[in-house]
């Protein structure tokens, strides 16, 4: 009887010790930590930001990374700021007129042919600036907690989980996998340009690029949207086969405002994920107790799992989508609205208002949704633009909304 008793023990202990250990979840430290007031907005090139960014390369160190910075886990780059809004950044090693940021850059090595970047941006806008949409005349701290220390967060939770795995397995997965923390990114997706012009692996080897940036704000309809679908024949089917729990909409197109686009335009395929814009996004109310914690760790499961089917699937196929933002109109006024991106029923559906603009003037609310706008019938936010893009200042026009139930007909003046 003693012997099965011992058994029984020996067996119970050998299946914990097999168990794969869970990653702590420190996503809410880390957010809060990149959030706080004390960094004052990770503006690039200050203060605030090498602290980001040293903090960062201490997670990176802590999870077990290797560096692949060009110094330890860095990789500074120094620009002279556009004067000319149409022109390249120029990056440059003149010690005049010039700034320097720092990507911060980890590393597992799995010994495989290929490599996945998983990436986001860690630095803000710190007390404003050109990018702000506050209107107020005093200088604020736009601490960013969505706008990206949501991205950031979810990058350094999978770091950890992906270094925990692979050092557990007895075969190591077929990818190995390079952590990316880009500054520059508000000034101009810099960093990531930057790394694309000068890579610290060998760029062929890069299988593919997840990119998240604004994944912290999760609706209650739990929609996720996912942009550069169409850059591999492979992304749709993996996205849907792993998903039960988003309302997903995707975009094909690999170009967009964020740093997957850098990877984009050297032929490397990409997905981007953002759980939509909302009335604190670039403003100083983005802080770290508005986040919804429990969504980002489901995308972070949905990245995980989405990794984990394509392992075996070896170097992607890439694919050129077609460039929207060469389509997108050009418009010389706008309502003064927060747009909801993620919004997927006909019109164009308001995800906040500013005051003193023509929308909030004209009486619109967040939550209607713009249906017709002068003679133009409004469809999607490309309708939408095409509508607005015939205006110009001083001019008024007749605008729809569509309001719960209600259809509203009044008057907007740009």
């Amino acid at each position: 009887m003693k012997n099965w008793i011992f058994l029984l023990v020996l067996a119970a202990f050998l299946s914990c010790e097999n168990k794969p250990e869970i990653a702590k979840n420190r996503m809410k430290e880390d957010v809060t930590f990149l959030a706080d007031d004390k960094l004052e907005g990770r503006q690039t090139g200050t203060k605030g930001e090498i602290a980001a960014a040293k903090f960062i390369a201490k997670r990176f160190k802590n999870i077990g990374l290797q560096p692949k910075g060009t110094d330890n886990f860095f990789q500074s780059f120094s620009f002279k700021p556009k004067t000319d809004p149409h022109k390249e950044v120029q990056f440059t090693t003149n010690a005049d007129s010039t700034i320097t940021g720092n990507n911060v850059i980890g590393f597992i090595n799995n010994k495989a042919k290929t490599t996945i970047v998983i990436g986001a941006h860690y630095d803000h806008l710190g007390y404003g600036g050109e990018g702000s949409l506050y209107r107020e005349k005093d200088k604020a701290i736009h601490n960013g907690a969505d706008d990206n220390a949501s991205g950031v967060a979810v990058m350094l939770n999978l770091a950890s989980r992906l270094k925990i795995k692979n050092d557990q397995a007895k075969i190591k997965d077929n990818n190995n996998y390079l952590f990316m923390a880009f500054s520059g990114e508000e000034m101009g997706l810099l960093g990531s340009n930057y790394f694309s012009k000068n890579p610290t692996i060998d760029a062929k080897s890069i299988n593919y690029m997840i990119n998240m940036d604004m994944v912290g704000r999760m609706k209650a309809d739990s929609t996720l949207a996912v942009y550069g679908t169409g850059t591999s024949p492979m992304f749709k089917q993996t996205l849907k086969s792993n998903n039960d729990k988003f309302k997903l909409i995707e975009n094909e197109s690999g170009v967009g405002p964020s740093d997957h686009t850098s990877f984009y335009l050297i032929d490397i395929p990409v997905l981007h994920l953002f759980t939509g814009q909302h009335e604190d996004y670039h403003k100083p109310g983005d802080d770290s107790e508005k986040l919804n914690y429990e969504g980002m760790n489901l995308i972070s499961n949905y990245i995980f799992n989405i990794i984990s089917d394509l392992d075996d699937n070896g170097k992607l196929a890439f694919r050129k989508t077609k460039n929207e933002s060469d389509e997108t109109p050009r418009f010389k006024v706008g309502l003064g609205v927060v747009p909801d991106y993620l919004f997927d029923g006909k019109g164009m559906r308001i995800d906040g208002t500013r005051e003193d603009t023509p929308a909030y003037n004209a009486g619109i609310q967040k939550g209607d949704i713009v249906v017709k706008l002068g003679d133009s019938t409004v469809t999607d936010m490309m309708s939408y633009m095409r509508a607005l893009s015939v205006f110009e200042e001083g001019d008024e026009a007749e605008i729809t909304v569509k309001r719960k139930a209600d259809i509203i007909e009044t008057k907007v003046k740009f």
